[in-house]
């Protein structure tokens, strides 16, 4: 089961060598978007697995305790780069990493966008009721309506922005963006 076993030792180091780069330079990418160096080491280790992993053996090969290990295949779940699947003869759970960088690009980041977008949008509809409310109350009052008007147009300028992003996260849940920007093949 283990592919490295029939290679010489300087093969095994020479392959491991080059597959240390590739792992620190996930971990990196990974870091840049808000998941931990060690959890993107892990999604690397991960990736050059030929075969579905346990949390046992991913916290071996990582040296990272069981509760640590726990913590980054649930973030890694979440965020729809790794599965669980099904091994025949065990009972413990199995984890691979989904394969296609494209969908995990989308899944990340329609993840955070999509709760970000609506965070947002929600607080600028109930800002927008609040200066409708203000703008009935106050009239008589031509600066503070004025002042009331622009924080109107900037919030409703907010909300055109955030309802092209919603159409973005869209077009990457549907897949729609590769009409545009094609995936090499």
């Amino acid at each position: 089961m283990n592919e490295l076993a029939g290679l010489t030792e300087e093969q095994r180091v020479k392959l491991l060598q080059t597959r240390r780069r590739v792992i620190e330079s996930i971990g990196k990418n990974m870091d840049l978007y808000g998941i931990t160096l060690s959890i993107g080491h892990l999604y690397g280790n991960m990736y050059f697995n030929q075969h579905p992993v346990t949390l046992d053996e991913m916290s071996q090969t990582m040296g990272m305790s069981k509760t640590s290990m726990s913590t980054g295949m649930r973030t890694l779940h979440d965020l729809k780069m790794i599965e669980k699947v099904w091994g025949k003869g065990t009972r413990k759970d199995l984890y691979e990493v989904v394969p296609d960088w494209h969908q995990n690009f989308a899944d990340f980041f329609t993840i955070k966008w999509r709760k970000a977008v609506e965070q947002n949008m929600s607080v600028m509809n109930r800002s927008l009721k609040e200066i409708h409310t203000l703008m009935g109350q106050y009239t008589d009052d031509a600066a503070f309506m004025e002042v009331l008007e622009r924080d109107k147009e900037k919030i409703s300028e907010g909300l055109k922005y955030y309802r092209w992003l919603d159409r973005l996260i869209d077009s990457f849940e549907t897949g729609e963006i590769y009409q545009y920007i094609e995936k090499e093949e």
